[in-house]
């Protein structure tokens, strides 16, 4: 079984916000996917199901970006599930907006949800799915980028969110790379004519 686990603050009042766009992946996923309806369990709310044939629990922690790794160590400890079958959906700073890359293990680059599930797993061999949101061009303005809701000309993120749930299959069938290829023709703007 995998777990994904997509980073967010819980609440209708951070729904929209960059910082919640793993949130919106995972929402994305279980409703392409038919998973089961959200309920409250692992001091979250989950959705079960199966992606490509892999049986998967999607686990959105609620207990705030900083303290994501509790919920997530619960989730991993009760269902035995190893890091290595953990993927973080997460707002990546140093990606263009749209753009999408997975990897395994590796730093938080500051990430405090990364860091907080990497303190809690005691290990960072968990895979990432970075989704791209831009970064606002300077230190001091990063809180409120990432904080800050997705504005109207934002226009890539619906896509971006249904490449991600039409590609989910290839992410959960281990082929990676091959994810990161169909979310990227998924999301490429036509050539002008």
């Amino acid at each position: 079984m995998l777990l994904w686990v997509g980073l967010g603050n819980p609440g209708p009042e951070y729904a929209r916000q960059r910082h919640n766009i793993g949130f919106m992946a995972l929402d994305a996923i279980a409703k392409r996917h038919g998973l089961s309806p959200w309920r409250k369990r692992f001091k979250g709310e989950v959705a079960e199901g199966s992606v490509g044939g892999v049986k998967l629990l999607a686990l959105k922690p609620m207990t705030f970006m900083n303290a994501s790794g509790d919920a997530v160590q619960q989730a991993a400890s009760f269902l035995k599930i190893r890091p290595a079958d953990i993927w973080a959906f997460h707002d990546e700073l140093d990606l263009a907006p749209g753009k999408v890359r997975v990897k395994k293990g590796g730093g938080t680059a500051g990430h405090n949800g990364l860091r907080d599930m990497q303190r809690a797993l005691a290990t960072p061999e968990f895979g990432r799915v970075r989704l791209g949101i831009g970064h606002p061009g300077h230190k001091d303005r990063v809180t409120g980028h990432v904080l800050g809701n997705f504005a109207k000309v934002d226009t890539w993120v619906e896509p971006l969110l249904d490449a991600v749930a039409d590609a989910a299959p290839l992410l959960a069938g281990g082929k990676p790379e091959d994810f990161m290829t169909r979310v990227a023709l998924l999301t490429q703007e036509p050539a002008p004519r």
